[in-house]
């Protein structure tokens, strides 16, 4: 598989609060995360930080035969472990007292995608001439929008657009969604912070990913077109190509 990511403080924002990896493909697997953090002071950094590095942790020692089951269940205690660690440290210290973060993770093999996810940050699927969306968001928003309370273009310019009802590290214990989804040869994986799915709407992105342009030139651009949108908050972006990498050129 091919990989990219770049992630950007904004125009907006001092620090940035966002944080990816992508691990090396191992066993044919590839796992990519994505976090983004919240929490006054300098805590909403500790926080994503802290969750990146509890999941990557935990993920390390997952079998390359693992089934669907083993691997659905790796990600979904990988998460608990980080929520624990968030929760922990925003209880013991005072300066980090409400941290939390959202969180978005995918395993990715030759055929098929597992994603586990709290908050508001995103994974799509580019198939064909499709972009399918396979988190949904914990957010107030998104619970107004399911029960017709508003619309969905009332939704994209909610005051209270950015008011999450489920994060990680903000209790002692957290629900995580985890969703299956093949995918076949060509197809795209886009994770993003909604720093991007807040500015670039999804026609926009699929144009982007449709591009006959390399995989990095698809990350900037997105990237770019958010800052050009108001760039109001971090943004970052992570693909993975379902394609072998000496196909194309040698990339992530």
């Amino acid at each position: 598989m091919r990989t990219a990511e770049r992630t950007d403080v904004g125009r907006i924002r001092s620090v940035n609060e966002d944080r990816a990896v992508i691990l090396p493909e191992k066993c044919g697997t590839v796992i990519a995360i994505i976090a983004d953090g919240m929490g006054g002071h300098r805590a909403g950094d500790i926080a994503s930080q802290l969750a990146i590095e509890k999941i990557r942790e935990e993920l390390s020692g997952l079998r390359p035969d693992a089934t669907l089951e083993e691997r659905k269940e790796a990600i979904r205690l990988a998460v608990e472990a980080a929520n624990a660690e968030v929760y922990r440290q925003a209880s013991e210290r005072e300066q980090l007292r409400g941290m939390g973060t959202t969180v978005v993770v995918s395993l990715a093999t030759a055929d098929q995608l597992v994603v586990g996810h709290i908050g508001d940050s995103r994974a799509y699927l580019a198939a064909g001439d499709r972009l399918v969306q396979l988190t949904e968001d914990h957010s107030l928003v998104n619970e107004l929008l399911k029960s017709g309370q508003i619309t969905r273009e009332e939704a994209d310019h909610h005051p209270r657009r950015n008011v999450l009802l489920r994060a990680l590290g903000t209790d002692t214990e957290v629900q995580v969604d985890v969703v299956e989804h093949s995918w076949a040869e060509g197809d795209i994986l886009l994770m993003c912070s909604d720093g991007l799915s807040n500015m670039v709407d999804e026609e926009e992105c699929l144009v982007v990913l449709q591009s006959q342009t390399s995989l990095e030139s698809k990350v900037d651009e997105l990237v770019e077109r958010a800052l050009s949108a108001g760039g109001d908050d971090n943004v970052t972006v992570v693909l993975i190509e379902n394609r072998p990498a000496e196909a194309s050129g040698k990339e992530g």
